[in-house]
């Protein structure tokens, strides 16, 4: 006999319904994991004032996209996933040491916390910070 998902009171309570996990939260469990990463400087595009923007449009309620996932972009279907990231590395790593890094970090990080399958993990290095760069943080004009 198979269990079909319905009949009343039979089989197990915890298979009784669906859990839905949206786009949003597999960007920030990613998000995170990536960060998480040595030689990960930042995620997003590494162009100056292109971070500008985005720095000051994250801080306006309603913005975009918040700085937690930043360069963070997630397809999510009912049993699968798939991201596509963006990140800036630090001057001297090894660009596809790093990439494998984060693609472990982030597959675990996914997998365990929302049991989809992440099925690939795509990821641009958009920029590498310079030891000598100063971090680029704007002045806030909100007060």
């Amino acid at each position: 006999m198979t269990e079909s998902g319905s009949g009343g009171a039979a089989g197990d309570p915890a298979d009784r319904g669906r859990t839905t996990v949206s786009d949003g939260v597999v960007e920030k469990i990613a998000g995170l994991a990536a960060r998480e990463v040595v030689g990960v400087h930042a995620m997003g595009t590494g162009s100056g004032l292109s971070r500008t923007f985005g720095a000051v449009r994250d801080r306006v309620p309603g913005g975009a996209k918040s700085s937690v996932t930043r360069g963070v972009k997630a397809e999510v279907g009912e049993v699968q996933t798939a991201l596509d990231l963006e990140i800036v590395v630090d001057y001297g790593v090894s660009i596809r040491d790093v990439a494998r890094a984060v693609r472990v970090n982030v597959i675990d990080a996914v997998e365990r916390m929302t049991g989809l399958e992440v099925v690939e993990v795509n990821i641009a290095v958009s920029d590498v910070k310079l030891p000598d760069e100063p971090d680029e943080e704007p002045e806030s004009r909100l007060q």
